[in-house]
């Protein structure tokens, strides 16, 4: 039996459809934080570039549940618009907003982010490592090969393992790319 894979809401009327994204903008500036953090993670379902501008404000909510959320929302909708506030949210005192913002940034794909996240890649927290190696294994440029060969011998498992992942990655990109000395 073939699994499915879940997909997008698919909406008849396009009207509901909006209204239904207005609905779940209005809630994040809701005073409930399970609202806020609930409408950040829909309006990634729903992939609306509607949503970017509210997010990236979402970004700077004092709750790291919201935040958090909306960085990996803002990279899941796709918009570039959200690139420069997810730099600025990986630099943030808040362990779970890097983690975001790496992953937001991964799946945004943007060769600006490469420094930055290099830069991530030697965080004190090794979750924020974890996926800002993962997010470098996502955007696939030849040159973080030594920062990823690097986190291959991490001393969080975690980490390591995600190296791993993000070399194989490179190297389904790049097929040039040297196997890891590990």
């Amino acid at each position: 039996m073939e699994k499915e894979t879940p997909q997008a809401p698919v909406y008849v009327d396009e009207a509901a459809r909006k209204r239904k994204i207005q609905g779940y903008i209005s809630l994040l500036e809701s005073k409930y934080l399970d609202d806020r953090w609930k409408a950040a993670e829909a309006l990634g379902s729903i992939g609306d570039e509607s949503a970017v501008e509210p997010l990236i404000k979402a970004l700077d909510d004092p709750f790291p549940d919201v935040s958090w959320i909306a960085a990996k929302t803002l990279g899941a909708i796709g918009d570039q618009r959200a690139v420069e506030p997810l730099l600025k949210a990986l630099q943030s005192p808040e362990k779970w907003l890097r983690i975001g913002a790496a992953i937001g940034l991964g799946k945004l794909k943007d060769p600006r982010a490469v420094d930055p996240l290099i830069l991530a890649a030697s965080d004190k927290k090794a979750l924020v490592r974890k996926h800002a190696v993962l997010a470098l294994g996502e955007i696939g440029e030849p040159r973080v090969l030594e920062v990823l060969q690097a986190a291959a011998k991490d001393p969080d498992a975690r980490v390591r393992e995600a190296a791993e992942s993000a070399i194989r990655r490179l190297q389904a990109k790049v097929p040039d790319t040297p196997a890891s000395p590990v």
